[in-house]
């Protein structure tokens, strides 16, 4: 049985991929690995925790030696590594944490397969002939857009805050290891996730708990930052199609074609909150909605061209930001109930 390293795992994106990966692909076992910060819930694996096939273990991806050393203990066939520090608004007020978790990190991890898997340049072990790293990273990367166009793999880089600086510096380092080692690696960047188990913080489950609790539902700025919405199920079946079939060193972007913008989304919930749930007080869940000041350096529009995984590769998105968003609520509404 082939082992394989999820980084991450406890994470929101992680933590739906894993039961995911776990039901499609029996002859793994599974060794998630996650710091558990703030952002990683170990809750949101618990049906999976007693297989057979599946080990958590707890550690940080920046300690060099813990990584070497889990490496040597499973020997890891395949690393899929979604592990990062991802919440912009943090990054603006704290950038050291994401340079070390997204960039250091990353280059931890790919140092230390690199020696497991492979002799040297372009000359991989037998045994890990067919070993791949698969990096998952997002559209940030690419700045922002006018209101036309879209994010292509070929779309140069130009991030503008310090997390999308810092999964740029990640992706470059990936990149870096297939031309000058020859390692079987891949990249996917994808647009906005949403979905069950996503942290409080984040923009949907934030206007979810705080249209439920009667608080003020902050939007930035006018609201009319754009963003292509991905149900994260439609993401999962994506990276591990990407990685079982994605050519060597290619970049992969995954989107939902589901564009739209922050205040759509606040309205959108607060419609579909007042026909599942509505307001004991009466009145609106939409009389809730105001707008902040807007954060420093706000992307105004992204929005991804997923034609290559669709045509290369087969993958198509299962819902659209409508139905998804129906899923997501349900979800929320009996979390927040418990």
């Amino acid at each position: 049985m082939k082992s394989i390293l999820i980084t991450g795992g406890a994470g929101f994106i992680g933590s739906n991929f894993i039961p995911y990966f776990l039901e499609h692909n029996l002859d793994y076992k599974l060794v998630n690995l996650d710091a558990l910060t703030y952002a990683g819930n170990l809750e949101n694996l618990k049906d999976v925790k007693n297989k057979s096939n599946y080990i958590f273990v707890k550690g940080d991806i920046c300690d060099r030696k813990f990584i070497e050393e889990l490496f040597d203990k499973y020997l890891f066939h395949d690393v899929i590594h979604f592990a990062a520090e991802s919440h912009v608004d943090n990054s603006i007020l704290g950038p050291e944490a994401f340079i070390k978790t997204n960039v250091l990190g990353t280059f931890n991890l790919l140092d230390v397969a690199r020696k497991l898997w492979m002799n040297g340049p372009n000359n991989y072990k037998a045994e890990f002939k067919n070993s791949r790293f698969h990096h998952v990273s997002t559209d940030e990367v690419y700045g922002t857009l006018g209101e036309t166009g879209l994010f292509e793999e070929t779309t140069p880089y130009a991030p503008n805050s310090p997390y999308s600086a810092s999964k740029a510096g990640s992706d470059m380092i990936v990149r870096s290891y297939f031309h000058t080692y020859g390692m079987n690696v891949i990249t996917t960047n994808c647009s906005n996730n949403y979905g069950p188990k996503q942290h409080n913080e984040k923009l949907i489950p934030t206007i979810i708990r705080k249209a439920l609790t009667g608080e003020n539902i902050p939007i930035y700025g006018d609201g009319k930052n754009v963003r292509d919405w991905l149900y994260v199920l439609d993401h999962c079946k994506g990276i591990e199609l990407a990685f079982k079939k994605g050519k060597s060193g290619e970049t992969y972007n995954i989107g939902g074609r589901n564009e739209r913008n922050n205040l759509y989304i606040a309205d959108k919930i607060c419609s579909i909150l007042q026909e599942i749930k509505p307001k004991e007080s009466g009145g609106s869940y939409k009389d809730q909605i105001t707008f902040v000041k807007d954060r420093p350096g706000h992307d105004l529009r992204y929005a991804i061209d997923a034609s290559k995984i669709e045509n290369e590769l087969g993958w198509i998105a299962d819902e659209n930001f409508e139905t998804g968003i129906v899923k997501t609520i349900e979800w929320y509404l009996d979390k927040f109930a418990n």
